[in-house]
């Protein structure tokens, strides 16, 4: 017999089987004799009174031994089956070929950057030689800018697609399985690339291929109808069905398909800076006592405000984390955020940022459709251009910045290019700056204690999202004018992060297996 039951636990006894295990048979009512096992199914962290609680669902079996559920799939040979052409290789381009293969076609994929292990290469260069590789760096290459900026699983996303079913491949390949059953998952910065690494090895043991330094030139369109792409060393590949999903920030991949007629719109996205605090002062403000203890995790945040009728909210929240530089190309600055597996440095950081629609973007109308992307590129410039031509990030305490003063010094960070004392109301425009400076007001009087001189700001988080979207039907995934050409994923402006990315591109694969 199997019972299923909520429970809720001090982060002590939720830590330890032998300690839940006594109030699980006093709820149920059952001799611990006759329980065989205890199976956990969710966790999560209830932080909202001064008493920390650990809610968990278990299923308890009596008399009888849990059913074995690692819920593997199948992935067969498609060598010799209907190839499908892929243009990127984040979470929405590999879980698209997955699912191609699962569905009995052939996958190929193109990837402008290089493989994970080559990738790390130049990323460092990046934190040691200030230099960026416009096609491998923390945004390009294998994995995505997932890989390399924390790991986590978190969508809202669910009416889309089986968020379970991700979660259950990438354990398949290497994943915690922690993540299975945590509310809020996460698998780390450390153990991505891995897991990365063995989704690419699958794909090619099942015949489909994986193509590295491949940028894409262009596209082959006949009669609105996407027959294949060329590579910019002139390789031309002809497919029936071409998914594209290169992610956010592949500006001359907008450009390109401009070129090409494919109808783009502008669409709203958020731009401000991320804010590091220490990951103890965080954790004394959400769980309200002064340290956490060894049972607790790095404790997070999310925030949500209103300013001047525009959002500002806090984006991708790395709790025991880093800042690092996530430019893609040279004479840009652009900041973002990771976690390690273990969430153990002394940091937090989240970007905290302020809506951006297309109708604020008045002095940019003569971009047309590119207003967004020339406003990110013109902030971005400024930034590298007033640090002296580096990857140096401008800083400023949060107090100085809240009351318009310099920052005669700043607190250490995780950043390790290295920062710079710099007025942020100087490099951003007044219309964000403005409303960041009320936003952490208002977050202040909710949650006391983030207004903190021991915080830093540092500039710029622009790649929230893309400010273009790739418009396709609702019913066939395809774009609205051009045939057999799926946008897929951020890029397209159809997800959000890994998990939602991830659900697209096995939407995309479904909706090729039903045209095919």
């Amino acid at each position: 017999m199997k019972k299923d039951l909520n429970i809720s636990l001090t982060p002590r006894q939720a830590s330890d089987e032998a300690l839940f295990r006594p109030v699980v048979l006093a709820k149920l009512g059952v001799k611990d004799e006759d329980v065989t096992a205890i199976v956990v199914r969710r966790k999560s962290v209830d932080a909202r009174q001064r008493q920390i609680k650990i809610n968990m669902a278990v299923s308890v079996y009596v008399g009888e031994q849990p059913a074995i559920n690692n819920k593997t799939y199948n992935y067969p040979s498609v060598e010799n089956k209907r190839p499908v052409g892929i243009i990127g290789a984040g979470p929405a381009g590999l879980f698209a070929a997955l699912r191609l293969i699962e569905l009995g076609y052939k996958p190929v994929v193109f990837e402008r950057g290089k493989n994970v292990s080559d990738r790390k290469r130049d990323i460092a260069k990046i934190h040691r030689e200030h230099l960026v590789d416009p096609d491998s760096n923390y945004g390009f290459g294998e994995g995505g800018a997932g890989t390399f900026s924390d790991g986590k699983l978190y969508t809202r996303s669910k009416k889309r697609g089986s968020v379970q079913k991700i979660l259950e491949v990438l354990v398949q390949f290497g994943a915690d399985p922690e993540i299975l059953i945590d509310a809020h998952p996460h698998i780390g910065t450390d153990k991505l690339p891995r897991v990365i690494a063995n989704i690419r090895g699958q794909i090619i043991a099942s015949g489909g291929e994986v193509h590295f330094n491949s940028r894409v030139a262009d596209l082959i369109i006949k009669d609105n109808e996407c027959k294949g792409l060329s590579l910019d060393n002139g390789d031309k590949f002809d497919f029936d069905a071409l998914i594209l999903a290169t992610g956010h920030s592949a500006r001359d991949i907008y450009e390109m398909l401009y070129r090409n007629g494919v109808n783009l719109e502008a669409k709203t996205f958020a731009m401000g800076v991320r804010v590091e605090h220490p990951q103890a002062l965080i954790d004394s403000i959400q769980y309200h006592q002064p340290n956490r203890g060894p049972y607790l995790p790095a404790a997070t945040y999310s925030f949500v405000e209103q300013v001047n009728d525009r959002g500002v909210y806090s984006f991708c929240m790395c709790p025991g984390g880093f800042i690092v530089p996530a430019a893609t190309a040279p004479g840009e600055l652009v900041v973002n955020g990771m976690s390690p597996s273990k969430r153990n440095s002394p940091f937090a950081n989240s970007g905290l940022v302020v809506e951006v629609r297309p109708e604020d973007l008045r002095e940019y109308q003569g971009h047309g459709v590119f207003a967004g992307l020339e406003f990110q590129k013109h902030v971005e410039h400024l930034c590298f251009m007033m640090n002296g031509n580096t990857q140096f990030a401008p800083a400023q305490r949060i107090a100085d910045f809240v009351n318009s003063r310099k920052s005669q010094n700043l607190p250490d960070s995780s950043y390790r290019p290295g920062l710079v004392e710099s007025s942020l109301h100087a490099k951003l425009p007044k219309r964000i700056s403005s409303r960041l400076q009320q936003g952490i007001i208002q977050i202040d009087r909710k949650v006391k204690g983030f207004l903190s001189n021991e915080a830093v700001a540092v500039g710029v988080e622009s790649r929230t999202s893309s400010p273009v979207r790739i418009p396709r039907d609702c019913e066939s995934l395809q774009h609205i004018r051009i045939k057999g050409l799926y946008p897929c994923g951020e890029g397209a402006g159809y997800a959000g992060g890994i998990a939602s990315s991830a659900i697209d591109g096995e939407r995309c694969a479904d909706a090729i297996a039903r045209k095919l």
